[in-house]
Order: structure tokens, then C-alpha cells, then sequence
């Protein structure tokens, strides 16, 4: 695929209240070089030096934290201060050079207790277990960087309708759990979600992926874990283990979450694009599901585009407009079967039914790494028109190139 830059991928996407509403609050700045806790902080010549002095500081709705490019610090920043829709509290870059970095193995990186911040210009590395953890409602995360973190980004049960968007999430691939026996190791996530209605979109993840005793490797680009209504579309997947996994303890829910719009590719030696299951799994139902318009190439024998297992049903998952290529399964069904329709597949095998408009088909995929489509593929005028609720609401309604789609969709991620 041809890869877009995190700016101009920005550009595509639906606007997000944020920052730019009107900001009447006091800037402060932070130089983890040239700092002083003792200054004022209120401008670059007297900016406060430390993690420490911003997580107490008594920040208001409307206020702006400028972190210094090049800063560099090694313990983690927790946010309690909430700001308001209107006026969220904005963390931001300033200066040249790489973004600061918060690392340390002693505590997760950046950690948000408040509300309605707005995070951007921030890169959380090798952290405690995750680079950022989103505990609040209404916050943003928009061009931030995380690696070498178990998780890059956790979402908590109690973080409700935040958007993490346009960010970079490479290598997080470190296991939290991975002993002998069990069926239990976990971790190498770019995203986890445990919290409902959040938004997943327009972002880079890579490698996350790890050694696993249970599962010989094991990691997910997004995991949802009891995670209701989240909408996860427009991404852009290279080399993860699996591009998403869904589950839910007993007693819980994982209901009605959408996957739209992402491209997934890898030239690892196994992979899938979805896993979901159904009653009889321990961690199942996850109910309602839905998977329209993606692209997906994974070329390696060890793969399988999609999986409905243990009690599978149109409850559970539902797919349109799809275009899936992968070296081994298509997809795999039980029960009584996914609802699937509109979508190309190409592999070696599949065990499930098509539906009235799938195929069995070459795409035509311009090359291995751009999942756009030649002239004469199977899949142009496939899909299905969808209304908005099948991709996550209207303002979602574009191709991951930021075209509209037409009346007569094509399958997968890329319209005409």
C-alpha cells in the first residue's frame, strides 16, 4: 500500500472536537535540559523541568502543557485534572527535533485519570506495562508515539468515548503473562481496549507480536476485552500477529464493535485478521460484531483471515465488502456460521459459506504492499451499500484514502 504520513492521514479523517475551540488558559512549558521546577513555567525561558511538577500542578479547563522536543525523562506522568469539551487541557509540542520521551520500566509512561485532555507530541517507550493509559472520558490522543510497551495504548474498563487517532505505534511487543500451560499468555498489544464506545482510527501499528510459551507467538494490533461499542477504522496494520482478537469474561460484554476500513498486511510466517467466538468459548460470547470493507494480505501458510469458533452465529459476526488474501484460511465457521456476504477472498482452503455476492477470486491487488485494485478485479462494484451504522456513523463513511464511497461500493478498503 502506498503509506500516508501521519499528517496528511489527520487530514482524512472526520474532525474532532478538540483544542482548536477557543483555549483561555495559561501555557506552561517543560525542558527536561534546561528546566527549572522552582521557575514559573509560564514561557520557554523559564520552563519547569520534571514530570513530577506538571502531574501536580492545579491545571485548569483551557490549559496548555508545551513539552520541549528532545526532553527526555524516566518516570511516568499521571493526569487527575479533567478539563471540559469545550475547553479540553492540551498537551503539546514545542521546539525542533524528536518528540519527548517518557520512559522507565517503574511506572506506565502516561497515565490519564481526568477528563477532556487533548494529547498530542508525546513518545512513551520500554514503560511499565503501557505507554499511555486512558482511564477517562473524552480524551484525545492525536500523534503520539509508543514502543517496546506491553501495551502502547490501554484503554481501562472505566475510559469511555476517547479517540486515539494519526499515531505511530510501533513494537509492542512485550508479554505481561507467558508461562507453560494455562491457555493464558497475554500481551503484545499496539491497542487494548477494555473500556466502551472509544475510536480507533487512522493510525500506524506495527509488530505486535512476542514470544509466547502457550501459543509459540501471540500479540494483536487492537484487542478488545470486555469493550462494548468501540469503532476501530481507518488503520493502517503491517507484521502484528493478529489484527484483532475479541473476548470477554463471563459476565461481561464485548458487543458491538466495528472494525472498518483498515488495511492489514504482513510478511510474517503466521497471522490472521480477526478472531472472534461465540457461548461455548471460556472467554465468549462476544456478541454483534462487524467487519466491512477491509483489505487484507497475509501471504504466509500459517494464516487465516477471519475466525467465528465455538458456537459461531450471525449474532456474533457479521462481514461486508470485504477483500481477504491469505495463504491458508479464508475463514472458519461453526454453528451457524457467520453472516457474510459481498467479499473476494483468495487461499488455500475456507470452511465456511459464501455468501450470494462473495467470490472466490483473485483481487488484483496493485502489488503486495498496495491493496488498492487494478482495473478488472472481481472485487470493483461488489459491495453492498451499507448504511452508516455498518462502519461506525456517517462522519466515518470514507474510503482510508478519504474518498466517499459511492453509490455502488467496491470491496475493501479502497474505492475508485
Amino acid at each position: 500500500m502506498r503509506l500516508l504520513s501521519v499528517a496528511v492521514m489527520a487530514s482524512l479523517l472526520p474532525a474532532v472536537p478538540s483544542a482548536a475551540l477557543a483555549q483561555a488558559g495559561t501555557t506552561y512549558y517543560v525542558d527536561s535540559k534546561a528546566g527549572n521546577d522552582a521557575a514559573a513555567g509560564t514561557g520557554a525561558a523559564t520552563a519547569w523541568k520534571s514530570l513530577d511538577k506538571v502531574g501536580s500542578a492545579d491545571l485548569k479547563p483551557g490549559d496548555t502543557v508545551s513539552f520541549k522536543r528532545g526532553s527526555s525523562f524516566t518516570s511516568g506522568l499521571t493526569l487527575t485534572a479533567s478539563g471540559t469539551a469545550a475547553k479540553p487541557i492540551v498537551i503539546q509540542p514545542y521546539g525542533t527535533g524528536p518528540l519527548a520521551k517518557i520512559s522507565g520500566t517503574d511506572a506506565d509512561c502516561v497515565v490519564v485519570k481526568g477528563n477532556h485532555w487533548r494529547i498530542s507530541g508525546l513518545r512513551a517507550s520500554g514503560c511499565r506495562w503501557s505507554g499511555f493509559e486512558i482511564g477517562g472520558d473524552g480524551n484525545e490522543l492525536v500523534g503520539v508515539q509508543a514502543d517496546r510497551n506491553i501495551a502502547g495504548v490501554f484503554v481501562t474498563p472505566s475510559g469511555s468515548r476517547n479517540t486515539i487517532r494519526a499515531s505511530v505505534l510501533t513494537d509492542n511487543n512485550r508479554m505481561s503473562v507467558n508461562d507453560d500451560g494455562g491457555d493464558n499468555d497475554s500481551g503484545a498489544f499496539g491497542v487494548l481496549l477494555n473500556g466502551d464506545d472509544n475510536l480507533v482510527t487512522g493510525n500506524t501499528i506495527t509488530g505486535s507480536f512476542a514470544k509466547s510459551k502457550d501459543y509459540g507467538t501471540d500479540g494483536a494490533a487492537v484487542e478488545i476485552f470486555n469493550g462494548d461499542r468501540n469503532r476501530v477504522t481507518h488503520n493502517t496494520s503491517r507484521n502484528n500477529e493478529t489484527f484483532t482478537e475479541l473476548g470477554a469474561q463471563k459476565g461481561k460484554t464485548a458487543t458491538g464493535n466495528v472494525f472498518a476500513f483498515n488495511v492489514v498486511t504482513s510478511s510474517r510466517s503466521r497471522g490472521s485478521f480477526l478472531i472472534t467466538r461465540g457461548p461455548r468459548h471460556v472467554v465468549g460470547p462476544v456478541k454483534g460484531t462487524v467487519a466491512v470493507h477491509n483489505s487484507v494480505y497475509l501471504p504466509a501458510r500459517d494464516t487465516i483471515g477471519w475466525s467465528c469458533h465455538d458456537g459461531c452465529a450471525p449474532s456474533i459476526l457479521k462481514l461486508r465488502n470485504n477483500v481477504i488474501v491469505v495463504g491458508g484460511e479464508a475463514g472458519w465457521e461453526d454453528g451457524k456460521g457467520a453472516d457474510e456476504d459481498s467479499s473476494v477472498y483468495k487461499a488455500r482452503k475456507a470452511k465456511f459459506k459464501l455468501g450470494p455476492k462473495s467470490v472466490m477470486a483473485d483481487p488484483k491487488f496493485v502489488s503486495r504492499t498496495d491493496l488498492r485494485l487494478r482495473p478488472g478485479s472481481p472485487a470493483l462494484g461488489r459491495g453492498r451499500t451499507l448504511t452508516p451504522a455498518w462502519y461506525g456513523g456517517k462522519a466515518l463513511g470514507k474510503d482510508i484514502a478519504g474518498k466517499p464511497l459511492p453509490g455502488t461500493p467496491d470491496a475493501g478498503a479502497y474505492q475508485r
